[in-house]
């Protein structure tokens, strides 16, 4: 399952406070700041997603992600080697370094990553 833009932007500003009242995570957005109406309403959806959970402290509730930034970033990246690059991840590597303008540096640090993975993997 994912979350609309809308939804996502506030999960982000949720995994940096990792716990939030609704005035707190109001309070992350940039002016013009969007209605509690439309803060509440995203809340439930995502919380019906599954993505949030909350604690309630009278009338109030404070939230929380239920999943991981990493575990949500690793399903888009698989999701998008598999729909558009074939579930191709060589695919997906050869259009990342080539389309994205990256440096002889960065391509390098990306080397570095790569060389430690296989190591890990052999181990």
């Amino acid at each position: 399952m994912q979350l609309s833009k809308a939804e996502e932007q506030l999960m982000k500003y949720l995994w940096k406070k990792e716990k939030a009242f609704m005035k707190d995570l109001l309070e992350s957005y940039p002016d013009p700041k969007p209605a509690t109406t439309t803060i509440a309403t995203l809340l439930k959806r995502m919380t019906d997603k599954g993505f949030v959970g909350y604690t309630i402290y009278g009338k109030s509730r404070e939230y929380y992600p239920l999943v991981k930034k990493t575990d949500y970033f690793s399903t888009h990246v698989n999701g998008l080697i598999k729909n558009f690059f074939n579930n191709s991840a060589s695919q997906f590597a050869s259009f990342f370094t080539s389309e994205t303008n990256l440096s002889a540096s960065e391509l390098e640090e990306l080397r570095a990553i790569v060389d430690q993975e296989i190591q890990k993997k052999k181990q």
